[in-house]
């Protein structure tokens, strides 16, 4: 078999859902043609290969590029005031009330030209492709009116043709109730259903729709009006639920087949079943829980037991976590979730493909997969989660290049 690349020499954490734990081959290889994998596993197995560059790994291991399945990478500003706020004590809450939170980061937004918001993205993603991440997705939801939006749904996109990584991008018009709508939650829901998604759709600038159902944010009923738009025009949906409170948002994600519900602190049995029925994935963000110093721990036995697929990401934002380490929230995720360490790996691998809607692209080392891997530095994969502030990686390869 002719191919471009072929990676020897390596252990593999593969991921492969039909493999134990984190599918680990000792003595494997990688082979890739056209940007992906025609091949990976045991050497001794492999078919014969004739390979135009052959690295060797020299005993590396190798797993799939990593994937930070919920940031909002692309906005204007800081909020580092507000975090001298809370740490004086005023909550999440009261900040939000008093005009600062999600509408202090719009009217940055707002006066950002769509350069001025790439160039300011760009050392966040760099920083997470330094650590091996390959792809990731971008929310906007700090514009708040349509021409805003779609500004910053389109820096997201140039920010995927600046680097190599793949960028989901996903509309969060019903971030925030904008100033220009005080007390008109409603009219604020009838135009991002009737003017911004029709706009988003036809420009073709997202792939999913997310929501922000909350007592501070939006109510079931105005996020299932959302969610009726966003199946109208044939796009996905996912749901930021229950991180402060449990409104039931988990159950009504599952109901419209969500990709995921995400933070989900306070999610209940019942949210839990109907996302294991939809299979709609979790998406746990501990940096938001630890920035914030949240005390309710997302119920992760119950995900567990319900076999709900959890994923990991970093929710890189201005106001509650301004995180770029993919690798420091694993450690965050086993020592604050007391998740494990193939729970951990696979949250920001094959479970973060499936909140994505791409588990047939990306997310383990199987063929017919993009050639997408990170070669690391260890001596076992635990040291991805046991270590904080280190980097080890040795290569990043996007597209088998």
């Amino acid at each position: 078999m002719r191919c471009d690349r072929l990676w020897r020499n390596a252990r593999l954490a593969t991921l492969a859902a039909d493999r134990p734990g984190l599918g680990v081959v000792e003595r494997g290889l990688i082979a890739a043609r056209g940007g992906r994998i025609v091949y990976a596993g045991e050497a001794d197995t492999a078919p014969a290969l004739d390979a135009a560059q052959v690295i060797d790994c020299e005993g590396r291991w190798i797993t799939p590029g990593l994937i930070d399945g919920h940031t909002h990478i692309v906005h204007g500003g800081d909020r580092a005031a507000e975090f001298e706020l809370r740490l004086a004590g005023a909550s999440y809450e009261e900040i939000a009330r008093a005009g600062g939170g999600i509408v202090s980061t719009m009217a940055a937004t707002r006066a950002a030209s769509q350069d001025e918001l790439v160039a300011q993205a760009l050392p966040r993603l760099d920083a997470l492709i330094a650590e091996g991440v390959t792809t990731l997705e971008a929310k906007s939801g700090y514009g708040l009116t349509l021409d805003h939006e779609l500004k910053q749904l389109r820096a997201i996109r140039a920010l995927g043709q600046a680097r190599p990584v793949r960028i989901a991008a996903t509309f969060l018009g019903a971030h925030a109730l904008p100033p220009e709508h005080a007390g008109d939650a409603e009219g604020y829901i009838d135009a991002v259903c009737a003017r911004m998604i029709p706009a988003v759709a036809a420009e073709g600038l997202a792939e999913a729709v997310d929501a922000f159902c909350e007592g501070i944010g939006f109510t079931p009923a105005q996020v299932r009006r959302v969610f009726e738009a966003a199946r109208a025009h044939s796009l996905r949906v996912k749901l930021h639920a229950e991180q402060l409170s449990n409104l039931h948002g988990a159950a009504l994600a599952a109901e419209f087949g969500a990709l995921s519900a995400d933070h989900l602190e306070h999610l209940d049995a019942a949210g839990a079943q109907a996302m294991a029925q939809a299979g709609t994935v979790a998406v746990l963000l501990p940096a938001a829980f630890y920035f914030v110093r949240e005390t309710v721990v997302p119920p992760v036995d119950l995900l567990r037991a319900r076999g709900v697929k959890m994923a990991l990401a970093t929710d890189c934002n201005p106001g509650t976590a301004p995180m770029t380490s993919l690798l420091m929230v694993l450690n965050m995720a086993a020592t604050l979730f007391r998740m494990t360490v193939e729970e951990c790996l696979a949250g920001v691998t094959r479970e973060a493909a499936a909140a994505l809607g791409r588990s047939a692209e990306i997310g383990t080392l199987e063929a017919g997969k993009a050639c997408d891997l990170a070669i690391w530095n260890v001596e076992r994969p635990a040291e991805l989660v046991y270590r904080m502030g280190f980097n080890p990686l040795h290569a990043r390869v996007w597209s088998g290049k």
